[in-house]
Formats: structure tokens, C-alpha cells, sequence
């Protein structure tokens, strides 16, 4: 599902230096694996997440995403990827403020041209407890309520692998636990693939696999 092969990428500083924040990175994943990127801030995990997803490109190496090498496609061709096999959850939630829930969960549905995106929608806020809170706006809902709009976003195009990116961050530890069961019960039930980036060991030791980074490297 996700091959990574000797992934690089720098950036030019200031002050005309190459600056290698991530340092010759390799890993695959099958269908259906689950699999932690943990490490310190900083150490480049976030950056291998952008990269596998598409959001970026790489210095040196390949990703190839469901068969699809990412290295040499467009932006638009690369967006196009992530509409049709990839889901998001990040940690400042990145919901659309002027839609409610509904409409920010049916906003990749119809990205897809799909005809039944305001059923499908509905039908995934049920499934994470937000029947009741679906025509509210963002302002409206606490933070474990927001990132349930977009855990139910990311799954709503069934998507073949799941990159979540500090789910938990931004939210009390109840809250947390409440949001990471959640992520893991639609991911096990959709069999998804998921990429878990995260700082906190005990939250990766649920998926079957870590990859620890320290200074952009593998350790």
C-alpha cells in the first residue's frame, strides 16, 4: 500500500546551507497495517508524513502510494492521488469555520463527484456520535467534537490508508482516548491502512509497527 524507499529532503537556509531534516528514511506497508512514526519535535516525523502523503516532495528517494509513484507527478495529479485513496486527521482539525458538520464532512464526497455525499455524511457522524451536533459550525463544537467531524471526514471516502498527524493534541485525555479508540475501531471495521504520527509512545505501541525518528533519521 505505501513503499518509501531512501526518502530526503532539504531545504536551503538563510544563509545558503542545505538543511536535511529528513536523512535516507525506508519502510513498506501492506494493506491494512497499522504503523506509528514517533520522535521528538522536530525530528522530522511530520515532514515524512507530508511526503508519503503526497503534500510534498522529496529532495532524493521515491514514495509510492497504492501502486501510484508519487516523484514525479503534478500537484494537481498528486491532489488527485490523495482525493481518491488518502484520509487526513490532523491536530488543529482544519475544518472549514463557515460549513457546518455535515457540509465539512460532505466536502471531500463531492471533490469526488459522489451523488449521495449528504447521506453518506450523515451516516458517518452517526457513526461518530454527532447525530445531534451535525448542522452546528465549527465555533459551536468543543475540540473532542471537532476532531470527531474529522475522523468522520477522513473516513468518509473510504479511503485505502489514513494518515493521522497528532490526533490527540489538542485534547484533554479524555478526549484522547476517546478520539484514538474511535480512530482505531473505523480503521480495524474499514480495514484501512494507518500512519500514526505521534509523540507518545503508549499511544504507538497500538499499532503493529514504530518507526522511531531522531534528527530525521531512522533510529
Amino acid at each position: 500500500m505505501l513503499s518509501v524507499s531512501h526518502l530526503t529532503k532539504s531545504y536551503r537556509s538563510a544563509n545558503g546551507n542545505d538543511l536535511t531534516v529528513l536523512d535516507d528514511v525506508s519502510f513498506d506497508l501492506a494493506a491494512g497495517d497499522t504503523f506509528s512514526i514517533v520522535g521528538p519535535s522536530g525530528s522530522g516525523k511530520t515532514t515524512l508524513l507530508g511526503l508519503c502523503a503526497g503534500l510534498d516532495r522529496a529532495s532524493k528517494g521515491s514514495v509510492t502510494l497504492n501502486g501510484i509513484t508519487l516523484d514525479d507527478l503534478s500537484e494537481d495529479e498528486r491532489a488527485a492521488v490523495r482525493n481518491q485513496y488518502v484520509g487526513f486527521v490532523f491536530q488543529n482539525f482544519q475544518l472549514i469555520p463557515t460549513l457546518t458538520a455535515l457540509e465539512n464532512v460532505m466536502v471531500p464526497l463531492e471533490l469526488r463527484g459522489a451523488s449521495n455525499a449528504e447521506k453518506v455524511a450523515s451516516e458517518w457522524l452517526r457513526l461518530v456520535g454527532l447525530e445531534s451536533r451535525m448542522d452546528h459550525y465549527p465555533s459551536q463544537l468543543s475540540g473532542g467534537e471537532q476532531q470527531r467531524v474529522c475522523v468522520a471526514r477522513a473516513f468518509s471516502n473510504s479511503p485505502k490508508i489514513l494518515f493521522a498527524d497528532e490526533p490527540t493534541g489538542n485534547l484533554d485525555a479524555d478526549n484522547a482516548a476517546g478520539i484514538v479508540d474511535l480512530i482505531f475501531d473505523l480503521n480495524r471495521t474499514a480495514g484501512t491502512t494507518l500512519v500514526l504520527v505521534t509523540h507518545d509512545m503508549e499511544l504507538a505501541k497500538r499499532t503493529g509497527r514504530i518507526l522511531k525518528i531522531k534528527g530525521g533519521k531512522a533510529a
